[in-house]
């Protein structure tokens, strides 16, 4: 599947969690479990090549775009969890579809953004607003990023909250990928690449959660653009040998997305020169034209 397209479901095996913070927490935050540095964030997969981020502490947690319920149902109980609240980054059937089911088990507030229309949502949710994800103590901002879906948001968590230097999170859904971004079905390019440029200025050490794993199809196109990107040539060999041992390749960083990802690197001259040369752009191409030429060209790619 390519870029969020919905798809029919098969529940994976789960994988291990990500150790996203530090277990230094004091024993009275342990003890109420309400410390955002005792969170760990366990990828569920689903469906073909989805990543259902259930993040815990232990007792209680948060899912990100149950698109299926099962898993996620299996998942609470073979970790003993209490479901304290269901956030959502938009409204595709694949983020959103287990949603009923797990209300029906767990009468939880369903977090989701304002302008895209989903009926479940009960905290609406837009640029500049701030949640404290209950059970867990976890305050998250809330960052429009529209493009993919015209009401599509991301939901980012800084370092003062999340326990210190390298406990930056961000849930981007079908936004920012690992090596790639998702497609327009609603909207343009000009919104697309304003949205990744937002993401983008974040701290480079900002862990990236996204919804699918997609990473080395869109690495793969990162190269044919960039051959030369060292970097990038670097990632290709990891991520690869993570895929051949079965291992996630999320999350991934925004540093990492900055120096290998060309939806976030396409006013970089030697992208719009390999564009050019293959007739995809005119030479003298302005930066967004770039990136709709990219995002076009990957498409069929």
């Amino acid at each position: 599947m390519t870029e969020s397209t919905p798809v029919s479901s098969s529940v994976h095996a789960s994988v291990p969690a990500v150790p996203t913070a530090s277990p230094a927490a004091s024993a009275s935050e342990a003890a109420s479990g309400s410390s955002p540095a005792s969170l760990h964030i366990l990828p569920v997969p689903a469906f073909s090549d989805n990543y259902l981020w259930l993040i815990h502490d232990g007792r209680h947690a948060a899912v990100v775009d149950p698109g299926d319920a099962a898993p996620i149902l299996a998942a609470l109980r073979e970790h003993a969890l209490t479901l304290t609240a269901i956030l959502l980054t938009h409204h595709h059937r694949d983020h959103i579809g287990g949603v009923p089911a797990l209300l029906q088990c767990h009468d939880v507030p369903v977090y989701g953004p304002r302008h895209d229309g989903i009926a479940a949502v009960t905290v609406p949710l837009g640029e500049g607003d701030r949640i404290t994800v209950p059970g867990l103590g976890l305050e998250l901002a809330i960052m429009d990023v529209p493009g993919h879906t015209n009401g599509h948001i991301a939901y980012y968590s800084d370092s003062e909250e999340a326990g210190g230097e390298g406990m930056r999170r961000l849930f981007s859904g079908d936004t920012l990928f690992a090596g790639g971004c998702g497609r327009l079905f609603e909207g343009t390019p000009a919104q697309m690449a304003a949205s990744l440029d937002k993401l983008a200025a974040l701290p480079p050490d900002t862990q990236v959660f996204c919804a699918h794993e997609y990473t080395l199809s869109n690495l793969r196109f990162a190269l044919a653009v960039e051959p030369g990107n060292e970097a990038l040539q670097a990632r290709m060999a990891v991520d690869s040998a993570k895929r051949r041992d079965g291992v996630p390749t999320v999350p991934s960083t925004i540093g990492i997305e900055r120096a290998t990802n060309p939806f976030l690197r396409y006013r970089e001259p030697r992208i719009a020169q390999r564009l050019a040369a293959d007739g995809k752009v005119a030479p003298d191409a302005a930066p967004l034209a770039v990136f709709a030429a990219l995002r076009e060209y990957k498409n069929h790619f």
